[in-house]
């Protein structure tokens, strides 16, 4: 018992819980990255496991046997696939002698998508639920020797709710680009100063002219053919980095991605005289947002790269009345295609009181540092005076 209302279990695969009750509690979020049929298909097609270091850790909070909450967390054993880079902080570790990993990590695997946060019944107290969750994980951790406990790409809402729980706020930057509703991609291009007008134009008629087609794939058209050819272009894509790449999903990941494709979206390259698509993109939705997940290409093709993951679906997004598109992690060159950058922020706390304050000073810091980089670099997308 956590106290005289409350008890919490731990769940070690999301199949082991029902998959109506979850998505019952989850649906006010609206994040096809926190359903349970994603979370499933990461666990089941192996791309998430003990073996890739993501242990799934649900904690579950019942009253009478009912749940009204789900903290989702991950036991990691290195830092990849997060796209926030705390190597530093392992090395301070190390230097301090301390155990750096195993660590508790909440996101969705392999996707930074802002929205984090805990999942609760309707109409119950938030503030309270939270509370016990956080009490819980935290002795959780510090029984089995867990140095760090750290909430990334958070929800801005949620935030609120930990702020007097003692966890430090890092700030980074991710990409957006927001509708102001506009009709069609030429209204879009007005945004810009002449120059960057006539740039954005000649990158894509280069495409043009170089006889390549643009198909675009939902839900109707997409089938396993489809996700065969769409891994192997994320295979090739990861491939391409050496040692750096990063190939984190299987190809069951993306064959078992029809049980979802309703959240899908496609963007596929073609020669004039070819039916086989030499690049993909594919990208995830819902009513209000769009965003950018993985790409690939058989052959470098000038400006074939921003045509497939940015203006193609910039088009669509306008098309469809989407609010959002987040084109994914890295690129200050988005800025020069109407991106503009944001503040997301993660919440940490170390159970080592020297770990903690030796980051704290320079959290302190850098975010003053990433708070002006981000209006430097609004300051210097090419948009008209």
């Amino acid at each position: 018992m956590i106290n005289e209302k409350y008890n919490i279990e731990i769940k070690l695969r999301i199949q082991d819980i029902e998959k109506d009750v979850w998505n019952n509690l989850s649906k006010k979020l609206d994040n096809p990255f926190y359903e349970w049929e994603w979370l499933l298909n990461l666990e089941i097609s192996k791309s998430v496991s003990q073996k890739t270091g993501w242990q799934p850790l649900y904690f579950l909070l019942y009253l009478d046997k009912e749940l009204y909450g789900i903290a989702p967390l991950f036991l990691k054993n290195h830092s990849y696939g997060e796209f926030i880079f705390d190597q530093s902080f392992a090395r301070l570790a190390q230097d301090l002698n301390l155990a750096y990993y195993p660590k508790l990590i909440g996101m969705s695997p392999y996707s930074p998508i802002e929205g984090y946060q805990f999942i609760y019944k309707e109409n119950s107290n938030k503030q309270e639920i939270t509370e016990i969750l956080l009490n819980y994980i935290e002795v959780f951790a510090e029984k089995n020797n867990i140095l760090s406990c750290n909430f990334l790409y958070i929800d801005k809402e949620w935030e609120k709710l930990l702020n007097k729980y003692n966890y430090h706020k890092w700030i980074n930057i991710r990409s957006q680009w927001e509708s102001i509703g506009e009709e069609n991609f030429e209204e879009f291009l007005n945004r810009f100063n002449s120059n960057q007008r006539k740039n954005i134009r000649k990158e894509r008629k280069s495409i043009n002219n170089q006889k390549i087609k643009i198909k675009t794939f939902t839900e109707k058209n997409i089938n396993e053919d489809l996700m065969n050819i769409m891994h192997f272009f994320y295979e090739q894509h990861c491939l391409r980095w050496g040692v750096w790449g990063s190939k984190y999903l299987t190809d069951d990941f993306f064959k078992n991605s029809l049980k979802t494709k309703e959240n899908l979206i496609i963007f596929s390259a073609f020669e004039e005289t070819s039916t086989q698509p030499i690049a993909m993109s594919m990208c995830v939705k819902n009513k209000e947002n769009l965003w950018g997940r993985y790409w690939g290409s058989l052959k470098e093709i000038n400006y074939l790269h921003f045509e497939l993951c940015y203006y193609q679906p910039i088009e669509w997004a306008i098309k469809n009345k989407i609010k959002y598109f987040d084109p994914g992690a890295g690129g200050q060159h988005k800025r020069r295609r109407g991106f503009y950058a944001i503040e997301t922020n993660s919440l940490h706390k170390w159970f080592n009181n020297n770990m903690e304050n030796i980051i704290v000073q320079w959290l302190n810091k850098v975010n003053i540092e990433t708070l002006n980089s981000i209006q430097d670099e609004n300051n210097s997308i090419p948009f008209k005076k």
